[in-house]
C-alpha cells in the first residue's frame, strides 16, 4: 500500500521526541512492503539539526513551514492507499486535520496517528469544537503512542470507530550496547527537553536527589536545561544527538526515566527513552506509572520510585554489579517482547483489515 504519512519529522529528533518512535514504526512496515512518504515541514530548526539522512526505506519531503508550502504537499493525500495524520506536527495540524476528511480517496484508510494522547484528550474535553474531534466520526481508526484502556475508551467515548495503542519499542539495530564514554560518566542520567508538563516531576525525581546526594554525580541531557537553576553536582550536555544516545544509557551507573505529567496520569505510556535504555543494557530507574508490568518487571528489570527520595534511596544503595544486572534483565525482556518488528507487524495487520472490509464490499 501507498502511506502518505504527515508528521513533524522523521529525520530530526530536535524537539521531536517521536523520532524515534516514527523510524521504528515505519521502517518496519516498509519491511512489509508499503511505499511510505513522509511529509514533515521546514521548522523549529529541525532540518539545521537531522539525526539521519533521508533513509531507503521512506521517501521524505520536507515542506516550506508556509501556507503555500502546504498546499504543496496536500495532493499526496488523494493519490494514497492510507493516509495519516499525527498529531504534534507543530504547525498547520488543523489544516492537515481538515484535510485528512476532505482529500484522500473514498477508499482510502484516514488514520489520526496520536503521539501525545493525554494532551489531545485534555484539549478535545475543553474545546468542542476541536479538530480532531469533528474529524473522529469520518476517521477509519485513531492509532495511539500509548495509553492503553483509558485513552482508548475515552476515544471510543468521543466517537471513535476504532483506536488501538501502538507502543513504543527498541530498534536494536539502532539501540543497544556499547563501551562506556567519558563524556557520559554520571551516577544518575536523565535525558529530556525541559517542557512545562515535564519540569515539576523533573525537579521532583531528579534534582532533589541530586541536592540529596551531593558527593554524587548527574548529568542532563536535552534542550532548555543549561539557563535553569541547578545544584553544582548536575552537569548539562544541551541536546545529545540520536547516534549518542547507546554512550549516554550504557555509561552512568543507571539512567532515569521522568514521564510527563499527561502520560503519568493515564499510565501505560512509556517513553522511547525507556526502551532505547533497556536496548544498551543500562539500569533504568522510572517513576511509578500504572502499566510498567506490562513492559518491564519492577525490582528485577527496572526500578520503579515513588518520589525524590525514592531515586535518592535506590542509587544510594545501587552497587555496579546489581546495575549490570537489572540492565541485561531489561535488554533480555525488550528484545523478546518489545521491538519495532512486531509493532511493524500490528499495524500491518490493522492496516489490511479496512482494505479486506472494502474489498468485501
Amino acid at each position: 500500500m501507498k502511506i502518505a504519512f504527515y508528521g513533524s519529522s522523521l529525520l530530526s529528533s530536535y524537539w521531536n521526541g517521536a523520532a524515534t518512535y516514527y523510524r521504528g514504526v515505519l521502517r518496519s512496515l516498509a519491511a512489509h512492503g508499503h511505499a511510505i512518504c513522509f511529509y514533515e515541514p521546514d521548522a523549529f530548526d529541525r532540518q539545521q539539526h537531522r539525526d539521519i539522512d533521508p533513509p531507503d526505506w521512506a521517501k521524505v519531503v520536507v515542506y516550506p513551514a508556509t501556507a503555500d508550502g502546504l498546499a504543496s504537499v496536500l495532493d499526496g493525500m488523494g493519490d494514497a492507499d492510507v493516509v495519516v495524520k499525527a498529531s504534534g506536527v507543530g504547525i498547520f495540524d488543523r489544516e492537515l486535520t481538515e484535510a485528512l476528511i476532505d482529500l484522500p480517496r473514498s477508499n482510502a484508510v484516514r488514520i489520526f496517528w496520536d503521539v501525545d494522547a493525554a494532551a489531545t484528550l485534555d484539549e478535545m474535553a475543553q474545546d468542542p469544537d476541536h479538530p480532531v474531534r469533528r474529524a473522529l466520526p469520518a476517521l477509519d481508526m485513531v492509532l495511539t503512542y500509548g495509553g492503553g484502556p483509558p485513552v482508548v475508551d475515552a476515544y471510543r467515548a468521543l466517537g471513535a470507530a476504532r483506536c488501538e495503542p501502538v507502543y513504543n519499542a527498541l530498534d536494536p539495530d539502532t539501540h543497544h550496547p556499547v563501551p562506556p564514554d567519558e563524556r557520559f560518566r554520571a551516577d544518575l542520567a536523565f535525558l529530556g527537553n525541559r517542557l512545562p508538563d515535564r519540569e515539576a516531576r523533573v525537579e521532583e525525581f531528579f534534582l532533589k536527589p541530586a541536592a540529596l546526594l551531593p558527593e554524587r554525580r548527574f548529568l542532563i541531557g536535552g534542550n532548555g536545561w543549561s539557563d535553569r537553576a541547578l545544584p553544582g553536582n548536575v552537569r548539562t550536555l544541551g541536546h545529545v544527538y540520536t547516534a549518542e544516545h547507546n554512550a549516554f544509557n550504557a555509561t552512568p551507573r543507571a539512567v532515569l526515566n521522568i514521564a510527563r505529567d499527561s502520560m503519568a496520569r493515564v499510565g501505560f505510556s512509556p517513553a522511547t527513552r525507556v526502551f532505547e535504555a533497556a536496548g544498551a543494557a543500562a539500569c533504568l530507574i522510572t517513576d511509578a506509572w500504572e502499566g510498567i508490568e506490562m513492559f518491564l518487571e519492577p525490582g528485577s528489570e527496572v526500578l520503579v520510585a515513588r518520589d525524590g527520595q525514592d531515586v535518592a534511596d535506590l542509587l544510594a544503595g545501587l552497587t555496579a554489579e546489581r546495575a549490570a544486572e537489572i540492565g541485561a534483565a531489561a535488554r533480555q525482556r525488550i528484545l523478546s517482547h518489545h521491538v519495532y518488528e512486531q509493532r511493524g507487524a500490528q499495524v500491518d495487520a490493522l492496516l489490511r483489515a479496512p482494505i479486506r472490509r472494502a474489498f468485501a464490499a
